[in-house]
């Protein structure tokens, strides 16, 4: 089931002037995850409740499966919604919040109870059913959030920021969790995110947004590989900018990402060499962060592995070489 997006606005405060969408136009793939990304305020949630119905566009129209659902309740949408709060009901049990969009439905009790076990199996807490929110840790509660939107079996799922209320070690188990908990449902997803990383290990298709409008979609790949502008390569994956001037005048910026940088030691002979200087060093887990002050005087982050850190004995205050291996220039915000 795909979702078509097309020449989405939504004002706020009654003006255009206050857009927080602008004219959106995106295609969500069928059976895949697209990742809504970009920093707050750039519409992304206000992007995902319109196509869930809980916001109404001023501008522009929407179609799941082909179908117009521009001016379609939400309640006929078919759509399967997951908000970062969970938004579970406190006085139900797990069994009751998975089986409550069927029984609003008046589904039959026996289809309903074998949805509820099929649901407790896929999200791993079959002997959970009698259970509280309240006795839940905050991954439970979030696997419980999206049993009961997929329980009435919507044709696309919804999902708004739902991993930003859970700690960093437990957002990092949920996301390998849901990788796999997609290949089992392959239901149509749009995942509303700012965290790049996220985007970028859940999902197959990115649409970045920036100010209300999209910065640039595709495959994540293609985003990080080859950015469309200067917002797009300095917001995926962090880097290095300098600025400059073209003979003609025109605007030169050139990104470098950390990890495209190499560094080595001196060889005694080398003293005619321009080298930097190991300002700072911070060993993160398997990885090292390091901060090179250029000749120029300009930081350079760079990243490496904590087996390369070992290899070439690196300490701080070290003078070093510094080679770029990849780069991307813009001339007046134009890749060339």
């Amino acid at each position: 089931m795909t979702v078509e997006a097309t020449n989405l606005v939504k004002n706020f405060n009654g003006g255009p002037g206050n857009a927080a969408v602008g004219g959106v136009s995106f295609t969500a793939p069928e059976g895949k995850v697209t990742a809504l990304l970009g920093p707050s305020g750039s519409g992304k949630s206000t992007l995902l409740r319109m196509v869930a119905g809980l916001e109404e566009p001023d501008a522009g129209n929407i179609r799941i499966a082909g179908q117009d659902v521009t001016n379609v309740p939400v309640k006929r949408r078919e759509v399967g919604f997951v908000f970062q709060s969970y938004a579970l009901f406190r006085h139900m049990t797990v069994h009751d919040n998975i089986a409550f969009g069927m029984e609003i439905r008046k589904v039959p009790k026996s289809k309903i109870e074998a949805r509820v076990a099929e649901l407790l199996s896929l999200i791993q807490l079959e002997g959970y059913a009698n259970r509280f929110p309240g006795q839940l840790s905050g991954g439970q509660r979030q696997r419980v959030a999206l049993a009961r939107a997929l329980a009435t079996e919507p044709k696309v799922l919804l999902l708004d920021e739902p991993f930003g209320a859970l700690d960093a070690q437990v957002r990092v188990e949920l996301r390998e969790w849901l990788v796999e908990f997609h290949e089992k449902t392959r239901v149509t997803t749009l995942l509303v995110t700012h965290d790049q990383e996220e985007a970028l290990e859940l999902s197959q298709h990115v649409v970045l947004l920036n100010n209300g409008l999209v910065a640039q979609a595709g495959a994540p790949h293609e985003l990080y590989d080859h950015p469309a502008s200067p917002f797009v390569a300095s917001f995926l994956g962090g880097a290095n900018v300098t600025h400059s001037r073209a003979q003609d005048g025109r605007g030169v910026s050139t990104f470098v990402r950390p990890h495209d940088v190499r560094l080595a030691k001196p060889l005694a002979d080398s003293s005619d060499l321009e080298l930097g200087t190991v300002d700072r060093l911070a060993r993160i887990g398997g990885n090292v962060k390091l901060t090179v002050t250029l000749p120029s005087g300009e930081p350079m982050s760079v990243q490496i592995t904590k087996l390369e850190l070992d290899k070439l004995q690196i300490s701080l205050g070290d003078r070093v070489a510094v080679d770029v291996t990849s780069s991307k220039v813009f001339v007046d915000d134009y890749a060339i």
